[in-house]
């Protein structure tokens, strides 16, 4: 298809009205928008809600561990100078 020709058929869709939009789509387009809207917030509270509980569980997990201090020594020095 050439550009030319190309040009000539989006003038002439541009040029004829626009097709009749049925009446129920826009209460459907409405009702569907809503469904995802309420599934997009549902899913943001649930992530909230497993950033919020891995948090708690890697602070208790913390506070009991407490990995930061060295380990206890599982071997006695060795005896020297006696």
């Amino acid at each position: 298809m050439t550009r030319m020709r190309r040009e000539a058929t989006v003038r002439r869709m541009l040029e004829q009205s626009p097709p009749r939009v049925p009446p129920e789509l826009h209460a459907e387009a409405a009702r569907r928008g809503a469904r995802v809207l309420r599934r997009r917030v549902l899913a943001r509270r649930v992530m909230w809600l497993l950033l919020l509980a891995g948090t708690v569980a890697f602070v208790v997990w913390a506070l009991t561990a407490r990995p930061w201090v060295e380990p206890p020594s599982r071997t006695t020095p060795p005896l020297t100078g006696w």
